[in-house]
């Protein structure tokens, strides 16, 4: 096939941009960083690469837009036909080109949330906290709506799982650029000098292009701590204050700030960042310590400078604004305990008592960083009590804005986050438990693995003592599969502190992850509470229990949709006995960012959760990169609190749970063939002969461990023969690279064929929450797979029958799924989402085409030839290209 001139080339791209639809805004963005790149190919690039990438790119169009078996071997030619080193290169390039993309979508995103919140609130978001709870109080009433409102709990908890693809200078770029673009719209709106802002955008630019993309080695896991806490202090801290106020804003009017707010804190942070060991032996004892101090750390910081902040601020005058007798004795003692600086303060302060006790409460919150006991507060609440005093008399006093503006903006961060900012949880394998009591019960010398299973107890002890104990306590037992599992947990302990040693107070959380464990879990339930240690600490939380459930490995174990209707029914169960045993229940819901670990939006999966399994308060892991993509933005970080909080709220009012049990009951025969239907045709591919061989040959799975992407191996220790030990984030990675996504819906096809009935299945997927999650979340995952590639991923193997396998399945989800949400094409039904993923696809499908070459050539090289460096360079650049153009990895 010919190659296209030089005239249809930009007649091509222009239709294919056009065709796209998107915000004129958007589009001048993504004009505008693409012209840059451009600049910085043709000025810092090896002569010639502008033109190479160009041709490449249109090629990719074509193929993508034409569809014919020739367009789409002309841009595979052009990939092979680049030399190692240029298509190492060019991979690079397009990499870059996502990185600006995903940070104009991003951009765009804050664009529309500003507009939003310049309107009226009754032309707010429908699926906002405020708008959720006009909705629950006309079902339950005001008062019911407001207890469930101030009892409601969101507990995100980050995770240090491997699946962010980008060094962190690369995110620092990005962020400098994100700053820069905004600049750039004020240039635009002022009528200000864009070339200056222009001109900077292209220094970054040329700076995120000579930065190395990879890794040069793995993070340790005190690397990881202190890039979840840039999260913290870019974001976190005052964001979530924010929507609290933007919460109370909604709720009392033009009342809001000159009276106590109605909203109480509703999130909490934990962190596995540092304490998950479960196959890390890298998290160690010392580390866990190491990061909670450096929480702290932080935590106390943001305090000091806010309370430093208010400080400055509070200028009110005694006389109009007379302190109660209260605030006047918290200043006498503030006084005594730090006479220099009190009398310093005094001077420039001589009428304002308000300001002179917050400024003394800064420099208690300085001592108490710095661990000056004779100065620092002891604990939270004694802070607390202090801002109480001044707020109450700041009320007393008339001056009531002031009481319930910034001053409660800084209570409610010590609520929320107290002096150890993020509640540290610590999981480990419960085969690792078994393995340390069998030595200790044998006596004798203990090994290097039991003395550090021993020594993590007494550093939880260390850290609640230290830092408080909400600072730490959960600990998480993975494959938890017995009552005895769990009850080895506080046996450890007691060894660990000794006969004359404090043990720790613990929340011991099961996990429960294949599908048979989720089958078993009602039953472990059921005889752990009885467990002496249990019970005490049942009755001590007021029989509040915390239980975790899988997502990924279940979805490895049993297919993904098996996996999701065995969740949903262990949900069921376990909720129906805690309602029996009056039992406080939280489901912790360990969920990846990819569609086959659960992933997914998490406000429709929240509303989709059966009968009283949510009750006001829901606890998830966020991971990789699903953090920074939550988070990373102030703006977009308080959508998501916004909206996952709204379905929380929602989650549990009489209309969405009475709809989840009728959909359960009316379509239980359908979820019940599906189940059964779909695990076999899973069974048919993951233990049919050679299969796991097979997977890491079609697959950069193997590759994809040589990335450095976190501290924790990909493994748990067995060979490329066996699936069981294969973690599931490169499980679900591998096939998001093949552009296959198998993870994400193999055997729905089977499962859809099974009920065989169009219609009931349309109806399902309007009146089943939980179906219509199902399926839009394989839509996404469809979408974001290509057939072609997939086919050329499936030719690296011998096995046809294996590939056919994949394919036909496939085609037949592909086909069921497009034909029960009522479109002539996936995602029909969500056209922005649609036009996001056929904007992306054609540059993701050039960076395919790179990775296809590098692991052809790595997979015919003679086995007894050392490695070829080039190619595995290659590959793993585009790997990382991929994973920034789908906006997910594992």
């Amino acid at each position: 096939m010919r190659e296209l001139t030089h005239t249809e080339a930009i007649d091509l791209v222009g239709r294919f941009e056009a065709g796209q639809e998107i915000p004129e805004q958007m589009r001048s963005d993504v004009r505008m960083l693409g012209s840059l790149l451009g600049k910085v190919l043709r000025e810092s690039g090896s002569k010639g690469l502008y033109d190479d990438v160009e041709r490449l790119r249109v090629a990719t169009i074509h193929a993508y837009t034409d569809e014919s078996p020739e367009a789409f071997e002309r841009a595979a030619s052009i990939a092979d036909s680049l030399t190692v080193e240029r298509a190492d290169e060019v991979a690079r390039a397009f990499t870059t080109y996502f990185h600006l993309v995903n940070l104009v979508e991003e951009h765009q995103r804050v664009r529309v949330l500003r507009q939003r919140d310049g309107r009226p609130a009754r032309e707010s978001a429908t699926d906002s906290v405020a708008a959720a709870f006009v909705r629950l109080a006309e079902e339950v009433g005001d008062d019911s709506a407001l207890q469930r409102l101030q009892a409601m709990r969101f507990h995100p908890v980050f995770t240090a799982h491997p699946t962010e693809a980008r060094r962190r200078a690369v995110s620092q770029s990005i962020r400098r650029l994100s700053e820069l673009l905004e600049e750039h719209d004020l240039a635009l709106r002022n009528g200000a000098d864009q070339r200056r802002a222009e001109r900077r955008m292209l220094e970054e630019i040329d700076t995120l292009w000579r930065t190395a993309p990879l890794r040069p080695q793995k993070p340790s896991p005190t690397d990881e701590v202190r890039a979840v806490m840039a999260v913290f202090d870019e974001t976190l801290f005052t964001a979530v204050p924010h929507v609290y106020r933007r919460v109370d804003d909604a709720l009392q009017g033009p009342a809001a700030g000159d009276r106590a707010p109605v909203v109480r804190p509703f999130v909490r942070v934990g962190s596995w960042v540092g304490g998950d060991r479960d196959g890390n032996p890298f998290v160690t004892a010392s580390v866990t310590r190491k990061a909670a101090a450096i929480a702290s750390e932080h935590v106390l910081l943001g305090l000091e400078r806010t309370a430093n902040r208010i400080g400055r601020t509070l200028t009110l005058d005694a006389t109009s604004t007379p302190p109660s007798d209260a605030a006047g004795a918290l200043w006498r003692r503030l006084k005594a305990a730090d006479e220099d600086a009190a009398a310093e303060i005094a001077e420039r302060s001589p009428n304002e008592p308000y300001r002179r006790i917050m400024l003394l409460i800064a420099r208690k919150l300085t001592a108490t960083h710095a661990r000056n006991a004779d100065l620092a507060y002891r604990d939270p609440e004694h802070l607390l009590a202090d801002l109480r005093v001044i707020q109450d008399s700041l009320v007393a006093a008339g001056a009531s804005r002031q009481a319930y503006g910034h001053l409660q903006q800084l209570i409610w961060q010590v609520e929320t986050y107290g002096f150890h900012l993020s509640e540290l949880e610590v999981r480990q394998h419960s085969a690792v438990h078994a393995k340390v009591l069998a030595e200790l019960d044998a006596g004798g010398a203990l090994s290097e693995q039991a003395e550090e299973v021993l020594d993590v107890f007494r550093s939880v002890g260390f850290i609640q003592e230290r830092f408080g104990p909400r600072a730490a306590g959960r600990y998480i037992v993975s494959f938890t599969q017995s009552a005895e599992d769990l009850a080895n947990v506080h046996r450890l302990a007691a060894f660990a502190a000794g006969p004359d040693g404090n043990t720790p107070v613990l929340d011991v959380i099961p996990l429960f992850e294949t599908f048979a464990d989720l089958q078993a879990a009602p039953g472990i339930l059921a005889e752990i509470v009885n467990h002496p240690e249990f019970a005490a600490r049942l009755e001590a939380t007021g029989r509040r229990l915390e239980v975790m459930l899988g997502y990924s490995d279940s979805s490895k174990d049993v297919g993904p949709v098996a996996a999701n209707l065995a969740l949903y029914e262990a949900q069921a169960k376990i909720s129906a006995w805690a309602q029996e045993e009056g039992i406080e229940l939280t489901l912790f819901h360990g969920r990846g960012g990819a569609l086959g670990r659960g992933g997914g939006p998490a406000n429709s999966a929240i509303l989709a959760q059966p009968q009283h399994s949510v009750d006001g308060r829901f606890k998830l892991t966020e991971q990789g990169e699903v953090i920074f993509a939550r988070y990373g933005d102030p703006a977009i970080a308080m959508r998501h609190i916004d909206q996952v909080a709204a379905a929380i709220l929602l989650a549990s009012s009489p209309s969405n749970e009475k709809r989840n049990f009728d959909a359960a009951e009316k379509y239980a025969e359908v979820a019940a063939t599906m189940d059964t239907a779909s695990r076999e045709r899973f069974f048919s591919l993951v233990k049919a002969p050679g299969f796991a061989p097979w997977f890491a040959t079609v697959t950069p799975m193997e590759e994809i461990g040589l990335l450095a992407l976190g501290s924790r191996p990909a493994r748990r220790g067995l060979s490329v023969e066996s699936l069981e030990d294969l973690r599931a984030i490169p499980w679900v990675f591998a096939w998001t690279q093949a552009r296959i996504n198998l993870a994400g819906w193999f055997g729905l096809g089977t499962a859809l064929d099974a009920v065989a009935d169009e219609a009931l299945l349309t109806q399902a997927y309007a009146d089943w929450p939980l179906f219509q999650t199902m399926i839009d979340n394989v839509a996404m995952s469809l979408a974001k797979a290509d057939d072609r590639i997939a086919q050329r991923y499936l030719d690296l193997g011998d096995r046809d029958d294996l590939a056919t396998l994949v394919r036909d399945e496939m085609a037949l989800t592909r086909s069921w799924v497009t034909r029960i949400t009522g479109g002539s094409e996936l995602l029909g039904n969500k056209p922005v989402l649609q036009r996001a993923v056929k904007m992306r696809s054609p540059y993701v499908d050039a960076l395919s085409l790179l990775q296809l070459r590098a692991l052809r050539a790595l997979r015919d090289a003679d086995e007894s030839a050392p490695v070829d460096a080039a190619q595995q360079r290659l590959l793993l650049l585009s790997v990382s290209g991929v994973a920034a153009g789908l906006q997910n990895t594992g």
